[in-house]
């Protein structure tokens, strides 16, 4: 997951304005975001634990995370944003 993590951080700071001198900020609500969805994620894969009483079944749900993730990043145009 390293290197996921490392791809999604090169990824932010090529959305971020080119004109922006306070990139910090930027990078500040990343780390928020992260940590929002570290506790989403956790919370999720509990709660479907417990209301099945299958992990098989939270990791299926997890893979809706990251199928939602790579389609969230289909849409957005990374291209005219870098440019």
């Amino acid at each position: 997951m390293g290197g996921v993590q490392s791809m999604a951080r090169s990824t932010y700071s090529k959305l971020i304005p080119a004109d922006t001198h306070d990139t910090a900020s930027f990078f500040s609500f990343y780390d928020i975001t992260e940590k929002l969805a570290i506790v989403i994620g956790t919370f999720s894969y509990g709660f479907i634990d417990q209301l099945t009483g299958s992990m098989r079944n939270s990791m299926l749900f997890m893979t809706v995370f990251f199928v939602g993730g790579f389609l969230f990043l289909q849409l957005a145009n990374l291209k005219k944003n870098m440019a």
